[in-house]
């Protein structure tokens, strides 16, 4: 070899590891999938990313988050999964809604679900405390709760003798909710109707059956009625319907007459933990599904007001939150 070509072949080896260290390195990255839109989401996220930041994960400088949104099209799941499975991100965020159609596209990217209705039930987890595979999260104790929250329906409307349960029973959970819902009403010796939705198309003729029947509406959440819930409680609210929801945002919010339940923004921020201990090593399958332990009981005074309804005050003086 000629010496030109020796020190040229040399220098290019020498100079070689420079230039691969200076290439920016590859950020740990989240894939969060929103069931709904980010102005539902806004709130929740935002304590997602704070509790990140306090752990010390810096959203652009030592974490990449990536956005996307299903709005309420659960047909989406599938589509915005696999754009995260593609480029391999390495922790899945999201709510147990998307979680069936994200398990049917990987079982190696850990998914985190920030909120499920009935984890166990709904086939996401093996168990609480062993959740398995790649999956694990926070709970949301729906089922749990249905019973107190029909009592809560009964408690400010001493006269209820028939109310109806609404839901998506595309979403694995919604069944389990609205058979809880069936039986509790039983046992408070009421009657129910049922109205099973499937889209959006279904909510409205929903109404046109049981609105002149029923004095209270017990709403099961998920994507397709939270991104209608405008929708719903402008109907509820036209046919003089107390409702109640298992979430206050952005139901309660948006017009809803009352939720108990957990706070969503507080599972959220927790779901930091349990993204943090991921990228850490810790594997998913290890860490036991999170229960809440806080529940918080708002009410809507403004709605009450609007369908002519008088809550006793010392039903509001146990509510953690009046809006008014």
């Amino acid at each position: 070899m000629r010496r030109r070509e020796f020190v040229t072949l040399v220098g290019g080896a020498a100079a070689w590891p420079f230039a691969t260290r200076a290439q920016p390195a590859r950020l740990p990255t989240v894939g969060l999938l929103g069931s709904g839109t980010l102005s539902t989401w806004s709130s929740w996220t935002a304590a997602f990313v704070q509790r990140l930041h306090e752990l010390g994960w810096i959203e652009g400088r030592t974490i990449a988050i990536e956005y996307r949104w299903a709005e309420g099209r659960s047909e989406q799941f599938t589509e915005i999964g696999a754009e995260f499975v593609r480029p391999k991100v390495d922790v899945i965020v999201t709510v147990g809604a998307a979680v069936p159609a994200l398990k049917q596209l990987t079982s190696a990217i850990p998914i985190v679900f920030a909120a499920a209705s009935d984890p166990v039930g709904s086939g996401l987890v093996a168990s609480l405390a062993r959740p398995g595979g790649n999956v694990t999260g926070l709970s949301m104790q729906t089922t749990e709760l249905v019973s107190k929250r029909c009592e809560l329906l009964r408690e400010i409307i001493p006269d209820l003798r028939r109310m109806a349960v609404m839901g998506n029973v595309g979403y694995s959970a919604v069944p389990l909710e609205m058979r809880e819902v069936e039986a509790a009403a039983r046992t408070l010796g009421l009657e129910i109707d049922t109205a099973e939705l499937r889209r959006a198309a279904d909510i409205s003729p929903a109404f046109d059956v049981f609105k002149s029947k029923v004095q209270a509406l017990y709403v099961c959440t998920d994507a397709l009625v939270t991104t209608n819930s405008f929708r719903i409680n402008t109907l509820a609210a036209g046919a003089h319907l107390p409702t109640m929801y298992p979430t206050r945002v952005p139901f309660v919010d948006e017009g809803g007459l009352i939720a108990y339940g957990p706070n969503n923004a507080y599972l959220f921020r927790r779901a930091g933990d349990f993204v943090d201990k991921i990228l850490r090593g810790t594997k998913p399958g290890d860490i036991p599904v999170e229960q809440p332990t806080k529940f918080d009981l708002v009410i809507n005074l403004t709605t009450a007001k609007a369908i002519g309804m008088t809550i006793p005050e010392s039903f509001l003086q146990r509510a953690d939150e009046l809006i008014e």
